[in-house]
């Protein structure tokens, strides 16, 4: 038993249970879980309360935060989370910083891997060599907050870049996320395709940026365009990793906004 961080409290009224990793105030009448607890001690949503403890578990057993006269933390507009991409980056540079974010998330999101195996490419190094990513609504907790300058500048950069929609909203939320590079292997194009069966009727399953999406742009995985003089015909990029992780042909592989090549 200790005193309560959320309410001035003379008398030790919160109570945590290790054993089956609760809180509780009887002063003030609110508990739960660790999740609860920094979603209260730091003002944040469920989500962003996640990325918190996933970068620093020790969260859950602090009381700072809170104001000295027990009043509850309001909800913060300072971000604690380390910003994936660079404020003052071109915007070549940050679409590539967005890629390697969503590339990092795909990796530690059980939801995004089980769709790889379940699809069949589920392969360690397909996933490091095209740099394959999830959008799991996360890039925007470790942005600056919107109502600062530099978050909303942030925000208004990725919106040309096509990465947000005027909402607010990342585009490619709940995709699998593949980039397609030009031929100086720069990233000039995503793609994104759904990876969730709990889609609002008419979603589209897969998706490009949306400034892009009247002509195509890139090629996916180029080097097979110098390398080979035959190439094979795909619907999708997805049809071409399967061919790639297949092995069907084992030699060099590229694809086209709709077309694959070896």
């Amino acid at each position: 038993m200790t005193r309560c961080p959320f309410h001035a409290d003379d008398t030790a009224s919160l109570v945590v249970t290790p054993a089956k990793n609760l809180w509780h105030c009887f002063g003030c009448q609110i508990g739960g879980g660790p999740l609860d607890w920094v979603m209260k001690l730091k003002g944040v949503s469920f989500r962003h309360a996640v990325e918190l403890l996933r970068d620093d578990s020790a969260l859950a057993a602090g009381g700072v935060g809170c104001h000295a006269d027990g009043e509850p933390v309001k909800r913060s507009t300072v971000r604690e989370l380390a910003p994936p991409v660079a404020l003052d980056a071109d915007d070549r540079a940050l679409l590539l910083q967005v890629v390697d974010y969503y590339h990092q998330s795909l990796k530690q999101s059980p939801e995004a891997l089980a769709y790889l195996q379940s699809r069949g490419l589920n392969h360690p190094e397909l996933v490091e060599h095209f740099k394959l990513g999830f959008a799991n609504r996360t890039l925007g907790l470790r942005l600056p907050d919107k109502r600062r300058v530099e978050g909303a500048q942030t925000r208004a950069r990725l919106e040309r870049l096509g990465v947000y929609r005027e909402s607010g909203h990342e585009h490619f939320n709940g995709s699998l996320v593949v980039p397609v590079l030009d031929a100086q292997g720069q990233v000039c194009e995503l793609y994104g395709r759904k990876i969730t069966q709990r889609l609002r009727e008419g979603t589209p399953l897969h998706l490009y940026l949306p400034a892009h999406e009247a002509r195509s742009r890139g090629v996916f995985n180029v080097a097979a365009l110098k390398a080979a003089k035959e190439i094979i015909l795909c619907e999708s990029i997805i049809d071409a990793l399967t061919f790639l992780v297949r092995g069907v042909p084992q030699r060099h592989h590229g694809l086209r906004r709709g077309g694959f090549y070896r």
